[in-house]
């Protein structure tokens, strides 16, 4: 332990005495011909370990009780009142998880903020319709709301043929969903995930039938349509931070509390470095070899 503070604070303090370093432990390593530490790459592992020093502290906090504070997102608010809407209507809600599959992050977001949402469904004993384009995305949405009904005490009312596959093609999807929208007429739509051209076909034929529509997406090209036609949009990191908004769980508030904090952090280093390097002070850019 002590080593890795001494180099720390021989990188913090010395670039240049950092670089020596650099040069000779890599000489040393390869004249003994074992080559164990990537030493050019010091500056990822710090920031790697730091980052997970941060989780770890916060997750902590989190699980004692401390109450982080998390921006108010209104898109995110509103759900149980649009919700609500359905139930005193008599109609379904329609959630949209996207078009792509389950290794994308925006997919993965959009399961999370879907549980929550199945489980305040599952309250309120409104019908969930949820079109699929990818089976396996199908799959884990119906163990999604699976386990959210059975967590809401109510795993009577869950039923499996309403969250379905429609088909691969993009539009053929869309086709699908907008003539559910003009035939069953849901009272809310929700649209989370990674969208692409069809975004404003569903978006405006959830609008033309009246619904309370609440979109999400990290696609750029596709927020000026889901914000025009939406009633609530997520934008970009507002997805990601959805389901913490909604569930409130110890282990995902540490960790959102930890990227804002590494975000602060990297915005002072860029912001500090950069006046630094053009004042002349201090050469940030050889703390960064390679």
């Amino acid at each position: 332990m002590l080593p890795a503070l001494l180099l720390l604070i021989l990188f913090l303090l010395s670039p240049e005495a950092w670089a020596q370093a650099e040069v000779a432990a890599t000489e040393a390593s390869t004249e003994s011909g074992n080559l164990w530490f990537d030493t050019s790459r010091t500056a990822e592992l710090i920031a790697v370990l730091g980052f997970g020093l941060l989780v770890v502290i916060f997750v902590q906090q989190a699980r004692r009780g401390m109450d982080f504070f998390i921006r108010p997102i209104p898109g995110l608010e509103a759900i149980e009142e649009a919700v609500g809407r359905a139930t005193e209507m008599g109609r379904p809600i329609l959630y949209c998880p996207g078009l792509e599959s389950m290794d994308e992050v925006a997919t993965v977001a959009s399961m999370n903020i879907l549980g929550q949402v199945a489980r305040r469904v599952a309250e309120y004993e409104t019908p969930l319709k949820v079109p699929n384009r990818d089976p396996i995305v199908m799959t884990v949405a119906q163990e999604v709301v699976r386990d959210a009904y059975n967590t809401a005490g109510r795993p009577d009312l869950y039923q499996a043929e309403n969250i379905y596959y429609s088909t691969y093609s993009q539009f053929g999807y869309a086709a699908n969903v907008c003539g559910m929208m003009i035939r069953e007429r849901p009272a809310t739509n929700f649209y989370f995930g990674r969208f692409y051209a069809e975004s404003l076909i569903l978006a405006e034929t959830g609008n033309m039938t009246g619904a309370i529509q609440i979109a999400g997406t990290d696609a750029d090209a596709q927020l000026p349509f889901f914000i025009t036609a939406c009633d609530y949009t997520l934008i970009g990191e507002e997805l990601y931070a959805g389901s913490v908004y909604l569930s409130r769980e110890p282990l995902l508030m540490g960790a959102l509390r930890a990227q804002d904090f590494a975000k602060v952090a990297i915005l002072v280093l860029l912001i500090g470095g950069s006046i630094l390097s053009f004042a002349g002070i201090v050469d940030v850019a050889a703390w960064f070899p390679g």
